[in-house]
């Protein structure tokens, strides 16, 4: 089978598309044929040895994928050859079969296709443990969505909204906001041409906004900071700017705010109960057609390293996604 090799880490272009051998299952483990896998900013990061999880060398990234199961070992009940599924894998989704734990599949929602699987699990887990859990986002509160043009942040739009947030999206450019605006945004703030701080406080009457979605990190996250209402809660979600930034502390003491770390990937693995009820709120909205995933292209597997280069320079609209036929 064909994988994309990561045998030294560095930039996209390193990486080599290469046949390897095809895995089997262990106890507990599952293998798929992988039908599409989506390109996330952490895949950017594990291949420069910069991502919190290290798998040794040589691995294949891919942090997420839909397909079919091919294979299931000793200890598997709950799923067989032949189940459309969506994994999460932190790394080795970019390959033609991918082995993985059962514990890290779901059954691909009813009606939905493999690019949007692909697509949906990791951005929309993460903003809903984000917005729900580590934000407590109510009803008539203000969302502010920093990066809202990528993948997690298309998502924190459309949940803000199915929870009755009013929702501000903040992007680099008028296409980008377009599009956030297309996904329910109900107000935008152009960052690279607009003052952040200054639009924050027409916008919201100078009361400032209860939650900020920061997937972006460096120099955008201060500002945002300082714009936030009393009680007010940041989210730390990522660093898509690559700085990671440095706050006051005196700034969550005179607003009574939060900063909230939010890491998804583990709070899947240690809450499984509540993970478990975040998938299938998910489902829910996705049936009653208040999530959208937006993929915007779609490239074959042997185009890896250019999909991940236009992750790393921030071109991607919504999910980039890779696919096998």
């Amino acid at each position: 089978m064909k994988a994309v090799v990561c045998k030294q880490y560095g930039p996209p272009d390193s990486l080599l598309v290469e046949e390897v051998a095809s895995p089997r299952a262990g106890a507990g483990e599952v293998v798929i044929s992988m039908k599409a896998a989506s390109v996330n900013f952490p895949d950017v990061l594990i291949i420069q040895n910069r991502y919190q999880f290290k798998p040794p060398l040589p691995f294949s990234p891919g942090s997420e994928l839909a397909g079919v199961v091919k294979e299931v070992g000793a200890q598997v009940g709950n799923f067989k050859p032949g189940d459309k599924v969506i994994a999460f894998t932190t790394y080795g989704a970019f390959a033609e079969e991918v082995k993985t734990e059962a514990s890290r599949l779901v059954a691909l929602p009813r009606g939905m296709d493999f690019p949007t699987g692909a697509a949906f699990l990791l951005t929309y887990g993460t903003s809903d443990h984000a917005l729900r859990d580590r934000g407590a986002l109510r009803a008539g509160e203000t969302l502010l969505v920093l990066g809202a043009a990528g993948g997690v942040g298309l998502a924190a739009i459309e949940i803000g909204k199915a929870l009755g947030a009013r929702v501000i999206a903040c992007a680099s450019n008028e296409e980008k906001l377009a599009v956030c605006r297309s996904h329910g945004a109900d107000a935008t703030i152009d960052y690279a041409a607009e003052d952040l701080r200054k639009r924050i406080k027409v916008l919201t009457d100078g009361r400032g906004v209860d939650v900020v979605y920061d997937a972006v990190g460096g120099h955008y996250t201060e500002p945002a900071f300082r714009s936030i209402a009393w009680r007010g809660r940041l989210l730390v979600v990522g660093f898509a700017a690559g700085e990671i930034p440095r706050l006051p502390l005196n700034l969550p003491l005179l607003k009574g705010a939060s900063v909230v770390g939010v890491f998804w990937g583990d709070f899947a693995r240690r809450e499984p109960q509540r993970f478990g009820e975040s998938v299938r709120q998910l489902g829910r909205w996705y049936a009653q057609g208040k999530l959208r995933p937006h993929v915007s292209q779609t490239l074959p597997l042997e185009k890896a390293a250019d999909a991940l280069e236009l992750m790393a320079t921030r071109q991607v609209k919504g999910k980039l996604v890779l696919t096998v036929d």
